[in-house]
């Protein structure tokens, strides 16, 4: 695949109990495909207050320490193939994030991202990317993803337009520019959604990609590999590629140029 990305940094694995494949299948496709950096940022197991409530979508805080070893394990084995690093997938929701960071800073993690899927613990809450023309809930999205990314502990932001508003489109690029040049000021880069892109979902959105290209944020493509057929579509990351052609879009071609950003977070979250 010539002109494939070199990095990847958003990669689940079954444990999150809505993706198939294995660690070892996802990188054996990585280094088919000459990506030459592969981060693993499964969604963050939530620390539910209630007995016994557990969530469907993310794996459990009793699995966490299995992911990071086996990850270990296997970045040993790999070492002379390809570099691997071990994260998270997380939202910020003050109730659950500081028991969240501390699991992250125990377990030795690399790095996190923020993938911020609900306002609010779930389940039984609204998901982000459900169509909504709430002015109200479009300024609460904008409003939790600078306050967590204002923690440092996030490398870069996933699927940033992963909110669906299909309200005035006056106020979506009011409150997508306010997002924007909020996490460019903090340096953040953030990420346009390959398997968004394959799925044809609502994201990634041409309308937030000429925003992010007039402020000039910073941007990687993340794969977000539920499947190893994830982590080989081509097609889907030329897509990608054409939006940031078509809206000069800053984007970080070389694994050098998006790894000061996981070693930043790491420390801020070790600090913490």
């Amino acid at each position: 695949m010539s002109g494939f990305t070199k990095y990847n940094f958003h990669t689940h694995t079954y444990r999150c109990k809505h993706a198939g494949g294995t660690e070892r299948e996802y990188i054996e496709s990585a280094i088919k495909n000459n990506i030459k950096v592969l981060g693993f940022a499964d969604h963050v197991p939530c620390p539910f207050k209630e007995k016994g409530r557990v969530s469907g979508i993310r794996m459990d805080m009793l699995t966490a320490p299995e992911y990071v070893e086996t990850l270990r394990k296997l970045k040993e084995e790999y070492k002379e193939d390809i570099d691997i690093y071990i994260g998270f997938e997380a939202e910020y929701i003050p109730e659950f994030y500081p028991e969240q960071a501390e699991m992250c800073k125990s377990l030795g993690c690399d790095y996190m991202i923020m993938g911020q899927h609900f306002l609010s613990g779930e389940p039984g809450v609204m998901y982000t990317g459900a169509e909504t023309r709430l002015t109200e809930r479009m300024k609460a999205y904008v409003d939790s993803v600078l306050e967590g990314a204002a923690t440092g502990h996030f490398m870069y932001i996933a699927h940033p337009d992963l909110i669906f508003f299909t309200g005035d489109e006056k106020v979506y690029r009011s409150h997508m520019r306010r997002l924007c040049e909020g996490l460019n000021k903090m340096d953040i880069p953030i990420e346009i959604n390959n398997v968004g892109m394959s799925h044809n979902r609502n994201y990634p959105t041409p309308c937030f990609w000429e925003i992010a290209g007039q402020v000039g944020n910073k941007t990687v493509i993340g794969l977000d590999a539920h499947n190893v057929g994830d982590m080989e579509n081509m097609e889907a990351y030329e897509k990608c590629m054409e939006l940031v052609e078509k809206y000069n879009v800053n984007f970080l071609k070389e694994p050098e140029e998006v790894l000061p950003y996981m070693e930043r977070t790491k420390n801020n979250i070790q600090r913490n």
